[in-house]
């Protein structure tokens, strides 16, 4: 059976509470695999592992329990390994690193920002800073709508109006929250995202981060920002002894 990995702590890490408990339906039982001087939380992995609410949510609440006794790696979700020595080997082979991490992690929250715009008031934007777009939407008017290839002409103006003015606000956002976070992980490309950057923040910083996010708010009411956070630091993480478990589109979400 496969080992799911939660995360990695020093070795002298505190045990966990005895009633929790991991993924699965049963819940999996908790177990630790020693190596190089550290420790990783694991469980028995569930077949069929999916990534429903009931298991992101017992993931996330290890990975809670476990920060509040020390510095932990936090492994994403579905991490797996063939068994526990494999995982042991990892951590023997990777000692070094990890404990570098545990270090430069210690105290430290994720925050993930992802930015879309608000289509009307974009879309306002882009026509009263453009006079060439003014004018050919004022001309297709008068026309009674203009021809074919006007409306064409001016759909495609816009268009490359709005993609500009997307990478513009995507390096704007990251501009304008870096000051306030001790790193940046950029997140894959998806649709509907205009940006989809986290950001590492001290634990105790997290207020001022916050007050950086509404103040790009503020600044820009064109933009509309989902803030996900504070998170354990998956994003500043290197691949562990374990890679995520993929579901058939390639993509991890949650399920009902």
């Amino acid at each position: 059976m496969s080992t799911y990995v939660y995360g990695i702590t020093a070795g002298s890490h505190s045990s966990l509470p005895e009633e929790l408990a991991g993924v699965g339906d049963p819940a999996r039982p908790l177990r630790t695999v020693e190596g190089g001087g550290l420790t990783a939380i694991v469980s028995d992995a569930p077949e069929g592992l999916r990534p429903k609410r009931r298991d992101l949510l017992a993931h996330q609440t290890v990975l809670s329990e476990a920060g509040a006794g020390g510095s932990v790696l936090p492994m994403r979700f579905g991490s797996l390994a063939p068994d526990d020595d494999a995982v042991a080997q990892v951590l023997q082979e990777r000692a070094e690193h990890y404990r570098e991490r545990l270090a430069a992690l210690d105290g430290r929250v994720e925050y993930n920002i992802k930015a879309t715009h608000n289509e009307e008031a974009v879309l306002y934007r882009v026509m009263s800073e453009n006079p060439e777009l003014r004018a050919l939407a004022e001309s297709n008017r008068r026309s009674g709508g203009g021809s074919h290839e006007d409306k064409l002409r001016l759909g495609e103006m816009v268009a490359q109006a709005v993609q500009r003015l997307e990478s513009t606000d995507a390096d704007e956002v990251r501009r304008q929250l870096e000051p306030a976070a001790e790193a940046v992980s950029p997140g894959p490309d998806s649709t509907g995202w205009l940006a989809n950057v986290s950001f590492l923040v001290p634990r105790d910083g997290s207020a001022r981060f916050v007050e950086a996010v509404d103040e790009v708010r503020k600044n820009n009411p064109h933009l509309e920002l989902r803030v996900n956070g504070p998170l354990p630091p998956y994003s500043f993480v290197e691949p562990g002894p374990a890679e995520p478990a993929r579901t058939p589109s390639g993509t991890v979400a949650a399920e009902e």
